[in-house]
């Protein structure tokens, strides 16, 4: 069980009725509106803000600055059936992170802990991947099987880390190229595939067969949840 609360702001009852029981089933406290009129009231009592996008009244990004602007470190997690670049752009620019729907519950919670862990709200246990112990603040990855420390390339734990923000989502090559070199993917690049190929000799059981980092072939690799 834990001790965190969260603000939901979400107009669809169905939606968030589904959202608010799978959140309360994991222990979680969940207060819920179904606009961002009193969002501002309401978030000074609550760790992490869960925000629609499409709202009455007030849209999802208005009321997300607005709360930014107020409690700079209240981690804001964006919900949103846009999946345009321009959309997810203009929300990342005070959000924390943003999720798209259709999402699976778990991915919904595992994206809550790693922003609670971000911000140091009450969720001290390390990220669990596989056989994988990931402590973001400190920047470790543990096999939890022998106790050991995994080292990793600075690229290396770039890449992994921006697939873990990212988990349960497919990535394609061309955003973890940008996001980790920052420079625009060239069709053809071996660069990603050799690093991901050293990465999965570090942290899988048998890198020929990989279970954590999955490639999803002619797209780019996802990290299951």
């Amino acid at each position: 069980m834990t001790n965190t609360s969260l603000l939901y702001i979400e107009d669809d009852l169905e939606i968030g009725d589904w959202v608010c029981r799978n959140l309360q089933e994991r222990g979680y406290g969940v207060t819920w509106l179904t606009s961002g009129e009193r969002a501002l009231e309401e978030a000074s009592s609550n760790q992490l803000v869960i925000l629609d996008v499409m709202l009455p009244g007030l849209d999802g990004f208005t009321v997300g600055q607005r709360l930014k602007k107020q409690y700079p470190l209240l981690p804001i997690l964006m919900l949103s059936a846009r999946t345009s670049i321009d959309d997810k752009l203009q929300g990342l620019q005070f959000a924390d992170d943003y999720l798209t729907k259709p999402f699976h519950p778990d991915e919904l919670i595992a994206r809550i802990e790693v922003l609670l862990r971000r911000t140091g709200s009450p969720s001290p246990e390390p990220l669990k991947i596989k056989h994988l112990l990931f402590h973001e603040k400190e920047n470790r990855i543990v096999n939890q099987d022998t106790g050991e420390e995994i080292i990793l390339t600075g690229k290396q734990f770039n890449i992994f880390n921006y697939l873990l923000r990212h988990l349960g989502q497919i990535m394609t090559k061309e955003q973890i190229y940008e996001a980790v070199w920052g420079d625009t993917y060239l069709d053809g690049d071996k660069t990603l595939m050799v690093h991901i190929r050293h990465l999965r000799e570090k942290l899988e059981h048998d890198p020929a067969v990989p279970e954590i980092i999955e490639t999803i072939r002619g797209i780019g690799y996802r990290v299951r949840p």
